[in-house]
């Protein structure tokens, strides 16, 4: 009877009814417990990873009215980029382009029209290829000034906040200082710099080379991306700062050091990995401001150099005189292409920031409707 009775324990197991004292288990725990295969014994579900489940929870924070705000800038963020990648082929003309394969100049400042749909700006340009133009101008200003800024500022923040002392106290002083300043008046302050001495020399050079062996001219980009970037380098200095000064004492830091690390590995392998989490919310919401930044800069004529690339905010200053005369479309269109941007960058900077921040997690949960509700309510009169 023993193995009769052992059988039938075993089985019941397997069902997931009960245990070998009488108590119904669930089917999960009885997958476990038992140990026989077959072909009627149910496969156990496969794990889920933990890249998928972070990614689950992290986007499953974001509910109603921001989730619809989220698919928005990423789907116009997703236009924008296939229109900066796509920019040879979509543009019908070159971004400097005033004449026609005959070699017949353009109107100057013509309406829009089926050969040009933007109209042409009061140099006989393309109003349309300099707007698609500008857009891979402005993803490849925020590309660029973001990583170096978060090069730079990771790496001084990491040091500054694990090391301390005067290190800590000097670098702490400068990004303050950096930091206080007015963002547009900071990247105009840089970018006169880099326009003086030796470094527009090197540039200079640099850009002669390039045109005279037959390759794109990236200087003027450059340019204008080391002048946005150093707004955002004291925002990822303090940001890291304040995390390393925290990880520094953490347990798993002590026991990397007990254990005979090194002080470059404790950084790089132990305190860096731990501390980065909220970079890319920070680059996503900096990036509406770089495009400000960089527009404001154009506007100004301390941006991009006009004969290396189009730039939307040096366009648009060039076609406010041009308002007036009833021309426009010379800087309507540039300025919408800002605004769309600038749109994209912020809801998902916004949303991001929302999905990570318990704080704003733990807000009630509305729809689209629930808020055009809200909004009627509170105008109703009482």
């Amino acid at each position: 009877m023993e193995p009769e009775k052992e059988n039938a324990e075993r089985d019941a197991l397997a069902r997931g009814s009960a245990d070998p004292a009488g108590f119904p288990l669930p089917a999960e725990t009885a997958l476990v417990l038992t140990d026989e295969t077959g072909p009627d014994q149910p496969e156990a579900l496969a794990p889920r990873t933990g890249k998928t489940a972070r990614r689950k929870r992290f986007f499953g924070n974001v509910h109603g009215a921001q989730r619809a705000i989220l698919l928005a800038g990423l789907a116009l963020m997703a236009f924008l980029l296939c229109v900066a990648v796509l920019a040879p082929w979509i543009a019908p003309y070159t971004f400097d382009q005033t004449k026609n394969k005959y070699g017949v100049d353009f109107d100057r400042q013509a309406p829009p029209s089926a050969a040009h749909v933007f109209g042409t700006s009061v140099r006989g340009e393309d109003v349309f290829s300099r707007v698609v133009y500008g857009t891979q101008t402005a993803f490849e200003v925020i590309l660029v000034s973001l990583v170096i800024a978060g090069v730079i500022g990771v790496v001084l923040g990491l040091v500054s906040g694990y090391f301390g002392g005067w290190l800590d106290r000097i670098l702490t002083l400068v990004m303050d200082s950096l930091y206080a300043f007015p963002s547009l008046l900071l990247a105009i302050l840089v970018s006169v710099g880099l326009a003086t001495g030796s470094f527009s020399n090197w540039t200079g050079a640099l850009s002669h080379w390039l045109r005279g062996n037959g390759l794109p001219d990236f200087t003027g980009v450059a340019a204008g991306a080391l002048a946005v970037c150093a707004v955002f380098i004291p925002q990822y200095y303090r940001v890291i700062r304040a995390s390393a000064l925290v990880a520094k004492n953490e347990p798993y830091v002590d026991a990397a050091r007990v254990c005979g690390a090194s002080t470059g590995r404790v950084l790089f392998r132990h305190v860096l990995p731990n501390i980065t989490q909220s970079l890319p919310v920070i680059a996503a919401l900096n990036s509406s401001e770089a495009i400000l930044t960089l527009a404001g800069l154009g506007f100004l004529g301390f941006g991009v150099e006009p004969s290396q690339a189009a730039e939307w905010g040096y366009d648009v200053n060039k076609g406010i005189p041009d308002i007036t005369g009833g021309v426009w479309w010379t800087s309507v269109f540039p300025g919408v292409a800002i605004v769309l941007a600038v749109l994209a960058t912020a809801f998902v900077g916004e949303s991001l920031s929302e999905a990570g921040n318990p704080l704003l997690r733990s807000r009630p949960k509305l729809r689209p409707k629930d808020l055009v509700k809200l909004a009627a309510d509170e105008g109703a009169p009482s």
